[in-house]
């Protein structure tokens, strides 16, 4: 939500009271040197940057000097703070959750060349050019509860084992024909999860699964297309690939779980 002044204030707010009480409580405390500025303020900047897509420098001076703005989301990337607070705020129910596994390739655009070896950088080439693939899991409210960073050209079976690393307790677990792998889904099953996984056309073996629960999974496409609202998401021109995985989680933030 963009709030446009408060008490006469020319700040533009992107979170409401409501929404800034509950971000405000996991940001970083006790650091040393000099007081920051104001937290909602510098927040509300990153946001709007994320939503537009501009470059850095164009920041409103609403929200203050950009390169306050852009120091401030840079140091807590690289500090791990906006991984930290989706952690802290992403919790799906615990009881009987459904997953959704899938990826979406995004477009690197060429500012974001130069971070020190692409691939490591999660950049790669793909038949769309130099893409970043973003895998994420679901829940039933298309609220992403893991996000994970690939090179464009990974196979989505391949990112498999690193996301399930990251996921919380699920009793479902749904996915397309490109994850059905015999591995993934003993790994599953392993995680007290029942895989619903359709058959690839050359599979031998065969394995039942159910098409109702299936349709679900369009819940993982929803949320891709919104965080895709986000400009800075839908074109990648982070060189670091902690950046851009620190925008991501905002943006998911912002999206779906400060709601």
């Amino acid at each position: 939500m963009l709030i446009r002044g408060r008490e006469n204030a020319r700040w533009l707010f992107w979170l409401n009271d409501r929404q800034w009480a509950r971000i405000e409580p996991h940001l970083p405390r006790g650091l040393t040197g000099p007081d920051r500025d104001d937290d909602r303020r510098i927040v509300s900047g990153i946001i709007h940057m994320l939503q537009s897509g501009a470059r850095w420098r164009d920041c409103p001076r609403e929200y203050g000097p950009y390169t306050t703005i852009y120091n401030r989301f840079n140091r807590w990337a690289k500090r791990g703070r906006w991984c930290a607070i989706f952690e802290a705020l992403a919790k799906p129910g615990e009881d009987g959750v459904v997953l959704s596994l899938d990826s979406t390739s995004i477009k690197a655009h060429r500012c974001a060349s130069g971070g020190k070896g692409e691939h490591n950088q999660a950049i790669g080439r793909s038949r769309g050019g130099r893409t970043t693939k973003i895998h994420a899991l679901s829940d039933p409210l298309c609220r992403p509860v893991v996000l994970h960073l690939t090179p464009g050209q990974d196979a989505d079976i391949a990112a498999a084992p690193d996301v399930l690393a990251l996921a919380p307790p699920m009793s479902v677990l749904l996915a397309d024909k490109g994850y059905d792998g015999d591995k993934l889904r003993g790994a599953i099953i392993r995680r007290g999860a029942k895989p619903v996984i359709p058959n690839k056309s050359n599979r031998v073996v065969i394995h039942r699964f159910n098409k109702r629960a299936y349709k679900g999974r369009n819940v993982i496409e929803r949320c891709f297309g919104r965080l895709k609202d986000f400009r800075r998401i839908a074109t990648r021109y982070d060189k670091l690939a902690r950046n851009f995985l620190a925008a991501v989680h905002l943006a998911a933030l912002v999206a779906y779980w400060l709601n």
